[in-house]
């Protein structure tokens, strides 16, 4: 039984007892404006500044006269464009339970890496998911785990692809020289070979999640691929769609290739040679840039717009 000079602070069975003359020390004050708070708000002033250069390059008129009215293409594109945070987004619900509103931090993920530098995203998601520690209180082991997969998953992908279209490289004289890609051939291999090597000091997370973020991070490079393909297809409905899948593909094994040089022109000229029609896969590819510029202009307002209603309300 406690004496006459403790109270209790709270009523019900999980009230605790207090002593008036030692009382509790007060709760530790957090900082909602701290470092990672500013950062990633300058990621996210820096991702609308880039955005908006870029456009200011840009024929609209042009790119206007190419765009499809159909709804299908903009459902298309519209899947194709959130493809791959939603893909992020189902490997951090695995991992951290993370809400849906956390999509919106991966949207400025695939802005922040796509516009600004590679992987500033993935800081970017850090300094969100550490503002959030009721979430997660060690956000940066499954970060660091989950883009390292996602690149090795797209080594693997351009070492399968490259062996498959090796022959038809090597036929089309597109400037690509056999050093360069056998040099570019070595440091795909390298890398992967040196994650897997320091695999079991360099990953935190499990060896089952592992393997399942692996498995996501492969279908969405499948999905993606895909998608991309259907919406130029849907664009250019003359040209049929299993041509736009190899050019789709070609183009995501282009752009995993470190050390080669000129990849806009080698994948116009393999565009050209596999389906013809160059004037219109140059406006087409042009077109297609435009609408994710312009989408990731939309998207960075709205979410900027979102968080300065929530700075007036705190």
């Amino acid at each position: 039984m406690y004496s006459s000079n403790v109270s209790l602070t709270a009523t019900g069975p999980l009230a605790v007892p207090t002593d008036p003359a030692n009382p509790d020390p007060a709760p530790l004050s957090v900082a909602e404006r701290g470092w990672s708070w500013w950062l990633g708000g300058t990621i996210s002033v820096a991702i609308l500044g880039v955005v908006g250069w870029e456009l200011m390059r840009v024929d609209f008129t042009a790119v206007r006269a190419m765009v499809p009215t159909t709804p299908l293409f903009w459902l298309v594109f519209a899947a194709s464009y959130l493809a791959a945070p939603l893909f992020d987004w189902a490997i951090f619900r695995r991992l951290w339970q993370i809400p849906l509103a956390g999509l919106a931090a991966l949207l400025r993920k695939l802005i922040g890496n796509e516009l600004l530098l590679g992987y500033i995203g993935e800081v970017y998601f850090y300094t969100w998911a550490r503002r959030r520690t009721s979430m997660t209180s060690a956000p940066f082991g499954a970060i660091k785990d989950v883009a390292i997969l996602s690149a090795l998953m797209g080594n693997a992908v351009t070492l399968a692809m490259l062996a498959i279209a090796y022959p038809l490289l090597g036929t089309l004289h597109l400037g690509i020289k056999g050093s360069t890609l056998l040099l570019s051939v070595t440091v795909v291999l390298v890398t992967s070979s040196a994650v897997l090597l320091f695999g079991r000091t360099l990953f935190s997370l499990p060896r089952r999640e592992l393997a399942i973020v692996s498995l996501i991070h492969l279908l969405r490079i499948i999905t993606c691929t895909g998608l991309n393909a259907w919406a130029w297809h849907l664009v250019l409905p003359q040209v049929e769609l299993q041509w736009w899948l190899m050019l789709s593909a070609m183009r995501l094994l282009l752009s995993r290739l470190p050390l080669l040089p000129n990849k806009d022109v080698v994948f116009a000229g393999l565009a050209v040679f596999l389906i013809g029609h160059d004037a219109e896969i140059g406006a087409l590819m042009t077109m297609m840039a435009t609408l994710i510029l312009s989408t990731h202009l939309l998207i960075g307002i709205g979410l900027v717009a979102g968080d300065a209603a929530t700075w007036r309300r705190k």
